[in-house]
């Protein structure tokens, strides 16, 4: 339900403080407040760009990228493996900016460390996404049927609930890992989802609770209207906010939750990689080659964070007490 207001009159106490209240629909006040979100913005910009360059680089699904070599191609170390890449300007002092024949370096065997760590983003990236959606999807159907139909159907559906939040969800994680980490990371990032919509549910439920007695439910049960159409159609949507945000932040965890997983032995496997395996092959080498862990550990932070920063974003923009947007 949308309230409209009208600006207010000169002579108001708002417009004497230069403060006049301006009529916006909700989408509006809703995108005016993300994109009012500084920290919001940068972690759209910076999440963008890491997208682009893990998948057009490398290329994905059989389409080449623009960078000449692959996660699997061999050859000689150059510089033993350091990287090339350089940033500081020749009147600084140093060499000019120039990513070089190895901008991130080699590995142990002259694999280039760049393409291994954009493969290990692009996998990642997509286990996170898989995982947030199976997740949103799943644990949204569970608390609207829970939170409408109340009864057997919710107690069965909470006592579900409330048995998988009681097991830490890196146990549960582990164990689909370990029996699912060879199939991809498609096959892994849905049985991970599976098991990480608890939280969504119980979120989904309460507010679907709050809102089966309003006015507009009421209506649409006394005209006949079916349950489903009521679910979907009618108090779905008025809890897209809380969907949406929580979606957010989960796919945030579900970046750490692969991570952990894969520096455990048990998420990706190989020859594939990710940026999880990426840090547990080489942790040792850190004191030596550094490199070699600073790379993937730092594209685990520009995306946990970004997406993070985006979540905030979201939950600021729908928070329903901001309801006025000054001009």
């Amino acid at each position: 339900m949308t309230l409209n207001a009208q600006a207010t009159e000169p002579g108001t106490p708002s417009d004497s403080q230069g403060m006049a209240i301006v009529a916006r629909t909700q989408g509006q006040m809703v995108r005016r407040r993300f994109f009012r979100h500084r920290a919001a913005l940068a972690g759209m910009i910076i999440f963008g760009f890491v997208i682009v360059l893990a998948f057009s680089s490398i290329g994905f699904a059989g389409i080449p990228g623009w960078w000449d070599k692959t996660y699997l191609d061999t050859g000689p170390l150059t510089n033993q493996g350091r990287p090339t890449l350089s940033l500081i300007p020749e009147f600084l002092g140093g060499t000019g900016i120039h990513l070089g024949e190895h901008p991130f370096g080699q590995d142990d065997i002259g694999i280039d460390y760049f393409a291994l760590t954009m493969r290990g983003a692009q996998q990642s990236i997509i286990i996170a996404f898989v995982v947030g959606i199976v997740a949103t999807l799943t644990g949204a159907v569970v608390g609207a049927l829970a939170g409408y139909f109340r009864g057997r159907l919710e107690a069965v559906l909470m006592r579900l609930t409330d048995v998988m939040i009681t097991i830490p969800v890196l146990v549960i994680a582990a164990v689909v890992g370990r029996m699912m980490g060879d199939s991809g990371a498609l096959v892994l990032g849905v049985f991970l989802g599976l098991v990480t919509w608890p939280t969504l549910g119980r979120l989904v439920r309460g507010e679907f609770l709050s809102l089966r007695e309003k006015e507009f439910v009421e209506a649409a049960r006394a005209i006949g209207t079916r349950p489903s159409r009521i679910i979907f159609r009618h108090i779905l949507p008025n809890t897209v906010g809380v969907i949406i945000v929580s979606a957010t932040l989960g796919i945030a965890s579900a970046v750490l939750l692969e991570s952990a997983l894969s520096f455990l032995g048990l998420g990706i496997q190989a020859p594939d990689t990710s940026l999880g395996q990426l840090i547990s092959r080489y942790r040792s080498a850190m004191v030596v080659r550094p490199w070699l862990f600073w790379w993937p550990g730092m594209f685990i932070i520009m995306i946990a964070l970004s997406i993070n920063f985006i979540g905030d974003g979201l939950r600021d923009a729908f928070d329903p007490r901001q309801t006025r947007v000054r001009a």
